[in-house]
């Protein structure tokens, strides 16, 4: 094929300002593409040429050998090289542009790639005569770019191998989406960027590699629309790092490149030094994507080319995507070296991929191809730790080969699951489990102990990454399933709520045979509550019946019951009361939850009245389980009860014999006090209870004189105030509104008592002032005279005569008759 062509050359003495001109045209190149043509054909010389060159720094020069796009599809490709000066004359370094131009589509003869040009003696250094070029063949590959002088150079240059070919594919990549940042190769030669360029052609796919554009020398890179540009070292400092991917393969500030992290190129880059190019061609052969690591990787393998862990893990898992892909031959030379033996370097991942390829090659290759994996994951997975293997089948080594890692791992396996480190590692454990029965290894003595530990670390586990492997060593072996459940079902009524979560995420195999009612509420019991809401009686009653079995036969299911149906709280005083109802106090005692009861009563609000008779049945009900403090806190709020109107002055004195406490007898302010210290540290609403409840029954009609007078005289903060408190409740308000009786009663007990401490006194007047003074200025004067009457029948016509002054006296103010005669009288 005939190709258009063009001669370009530097300026001619007295064409000041010009950098050259054209000295030849082929028809084939329109005339409207020279002015984008133009700039791609100079020469500027490195800044340290001398002024009048030798021959030999003449030769020493870079040259330019360029591709380029240009706006119409084609392609120019360009030699540019410096000449003397004419004779021995003065004047600038002169050059020569040689420029063939390849029409869109068309490509050199006999399928050449540009750079196989380079050199070839085709290139013109003047301009033809006539200057009309005749018709270019297309250019023959010249000398430098032969198989060993290639190899030679990829040899020297292995530090920045994969990182240029890593920048090539990436800047092929995206120089399709539209964005390059070009690759600038740093040599002191231009021929060193030609050779790079040879490799590159090599490694990449063909399609991109005839697409590569490329220039081997330019001293003004950040103008070069090349996508590969040479440049020597006195010019790096010229090129920026966000615009270009530097390397800075030559010069004395030539180093190494980063790592590339690209297992194309890093596989590519071995395949170089072990000066096998002829594997590209091979590998593309292979079905996969362009510049996929694994049919490269694979090829280069069963060339007996080493390669590291990531190139590995790609071959591998290549081949276990595609294993018919290769021959036997080739599957087997694969295996052979990926199970090769001194390699240290071998990765989680690269065993993993191995598992896989060993999954895809198992019963289509034969058995003495897949031997060697079978062996090689069995032994990772007891010595390397790695729980996420793909195991082989237990027919992998059924024959002498697997004989013989059984009888090597075996001891292994049987001293690490027999160990009682404080650290238990559930996946671990699983994997061994599994390993030891695809071995044939006996580890039915240790069974009992592992299964243990293992029920009790699946609880306390924060992380569920091993469930698949659990689920499958479950159904794998019916012991271990067996043993396993019966241990979880042991070990749930410890923590319900955690065996819930555990099945929650996973779904473990106990709807057998076996009664396990444990897991069988854990499982049902979200499902229940979710059902039943807030009535928590109703989803007991239901969890319980998932059992399959009675409390009373198996009191444990009744601590279960519990711990899930109250998994996020603790049940309410009327609750406890219900669950104490539900079951009897010997199952209570010994399913343990009576502690819940318990502390559902210490817990209840001072307004909650089921504590005071919940403490009463659980004081009767478990009299020597509840010692200590909270004894003291139950028997107040007994007390409590007892103040309710259990009991009555005129029981006073006795004792419960089922209870041991002492029943309300005369004194009670003083039993209170006396309850208080073997409760400490009271809560605050044990407390309200007991002390609220004797307030209410100091306030309540027919209580004892000689109580409210001990009481008022306790001086104790906690009783006054509990008192003042239930004094301002909303019913005493509106008992004092609506009965006489009771509102000269209350006046009577507050005007009293002066001398019994500053506490009382304060409480007595605040009372009088903010509780009683409000309630009568509501009532009518019928209401004021009954309340009068009343305190005189109550009392006398004096404190009548006070309760007058009182009356009529702003806020505040007892008034002098008023105090002193309430200083001298004393209600009988």
């Amino acid at each position: 094929m005939s190709l258009a062509q063009l001669h370009y050359t530097s300026a001619a003495p007295g064409d000041e300002g010009t950098v050259g001109r054209f000295t030849a045209v082929g028809p084939g190149i329109p005339t409207a593409l020279l002015p984008e043509i133009e700039p791609l054909l100079g020469y500027e010389a490195p800044g340290d040429v001398p002024f009048l060159p030798t021959d030999t720094e003449l030769r020493s020069l870079p040259q330019v050998f360029s591709f380029t796009h240009l706006s119409d599809g084609s392609r120019l490709l360009v030699r540019s090289v410096p000449l003397a000066p004419p004779g021995t004359g003065s004047g600038p370094l002169r050059f020569h542009t040689h420029g063939v131009l390849l029409p869109a589509g068309a490509r050199l003869a006999a399928g050449r790639l540009p750079i196989a040009a380079w050199r070839s003696p085709r290139w013109a250094s003047v301009t033809p005569s006539g200057a009309v070029p005749d018709p270019l063949t297309s250019p023959h590959t010249g000398p430098g770019l032969e198989r060993e002088a290639l190899g030679d150079f990829a040899v020297s240059r292995g530090p920045w191998l994969a990182a240029v070919f890593a920048d090539l594919r990436r800047v092929r990549l995206e120089s399709a989406a539209g964005a390059c940042a070009p690759v600038a190769l740093v040599e002191r030669q231009s021929e060193d960027v030609a050779r790079w360029l040879g490799l590159a052609v090599s490694v990449l796919p063909p399609d991109h590699a005839e697409e590569l554009t490329f220039t081997t020398y330019s001293r003004r890179p950040s103008l070069a629309p090349q996508q590969v540009i040479g440049v020597l070292p006195e010019d790096a400092h010229l090129l920026d790092a966000a615009e270009f991917r530097v390397h800075v393969c030559g010069g004395p500030h030539g180093r190494p490149s980063p790592p590339s992290r690209d297992t194309w190129a890093e596989t590519a880059a071995r395949v170089w030094r072990g000066r096998a190019p002829e594997l590209f061609e091979r590998a593309r052969a292979l079905p996969g994507e362009p510049f996929a690591a694994g049919p490269l990787a694979v090829t280069a393998l069963c060339a007996g080319i080493s390669l590291g862990s990531a190139e590995r893990s790609a071959a591998a898992g290549w081949a276990a995507e595609r294993p018919y892909a290769l021959d036997a031959e080739q599957t087997r030379k694969l295996v052979a070296a990926l199970t090769a033996p001194g390699l240290d370097d071998r990765s989680g991942g690269e065993f993993d991929a191995l598992g896989r390829l060993f999954g895809a090659l198992d019963g289509r290759s034969p058995a003495a191809t897949t031997a060697p994996l079978a062996a090689m994951l069995v032994t990772e997975a007891v010595r390397g730790g790695n729980g996420s293997l793909e195991l082989p089948a237990r027919s992998a080594f059924a024959g002498p080969g697997g004989k013989a890692v059984s009888e090597a791992l075996a001891p292994e396996i049987l001293a690490e699951l027999g160990g009682t480190g404080a650290v238990f590692d559930i996946a671990r454990t699983v994997q061994l489990l599994r390993v030891a029965k695809l071995l044939d290894v006996d580890c039915a003595g240790l069974l009992p102990s592992v299964v243990d530990r293992t029920a009790h670390a699946l609880l306390a586990a924060p992380g569920f990454t091993w469930g698949p492997a659990l689920l499958e060593l479950l159904d794998e072996q019916f012991d271990v399933r067996t043993a396993l459940l019966v241990a979880l079902d042991r070990i749930a009524p410890d923590d319900p709520a955690a065996m819930e979560r555990l099945l929650d995420r996973i779904a473990l195999p106990f709807t057998g045979t076996q009664t396990l009612p444990h897991l069988r509420m854990c499982a049902e019991s979200g499902a229940i509550r979710a059902g039943c809401g807030e009535d928590r009686a109703a989803a007991l009653g239901r969890v319980l019946r998932t059992a399959g079995i009675s409390p009373f036969a198996e009191p444990l299911v009744l601590r279960s019951a519990v711990g899930l149906v109250w998994a996020d709280r603790e049940p309410t005083a009327q609750e406890a009361r219900m669950l104490l109802e539900a079951a009897t106090s010997d199952a209570h005692r010994s399913a343990g939850t009576w502690s819940h009861l318990v502390g559902a009563a210490l817990r209840a609000p001072a307004h909650e009245t089921d504590a005071a008779d919940l403490a009463h049945d659980l004081l009767r009900g478990f009299p020597h389980q509840i010692r200590g403090r909270e004894r003291g806190a139950l028997l107040l709020l007994d007390f409590a009860r007892s103040m309710r109107g259990a009991g009555t002055p005129a029981d006073a004195g006795g004792t419960d014999s089922a209870s041991g406490r002492a029943a309300a007898g005369p004194g009670w302010a003083e039993r209170a006090l006396a309850l208080r210290p073997a409760a400490e540290p009271v809560e605050p609403a044990v407390l309200g209870h007991a002390f609220d409840a004797l307030a209410r029954r100091l306030l309540a009609p027919g209580r004892p004189e000689d109580e409210l007078y001990a009481f008022v005289h306790t001086g104790d903060p906690d009783l006054l105030d509990s008192y003042a408190r239930v004094a301002r409740e909303e019913a005493v308000r509106a008992r004092l509104r609506s009965d006489p009786a009771f509102a000269a009663d209350c006046y009577l007990a507050w005007s009293s008592h002066p001398h019994a401490g500053a506490h009382w006194a304060r409480t007595s007047t605040a009372l009088l002032e903010e509780v009683l003074r409000p309630a009568v200025r509501e009532l009518s004067a019928a209401g004021v005279q009954a309340v009068e009457e009343a305190v005189g029948r109550a009392g006398s016509s004096g404190r009548t005569e006070a309760f007058r002054a009182w009356n009529r006296r702003p806020s505040g103010t007892l008034g002098r008759f008023g105090r002193r005669l309430a200083g001298k009288v004393r209600r009988p």
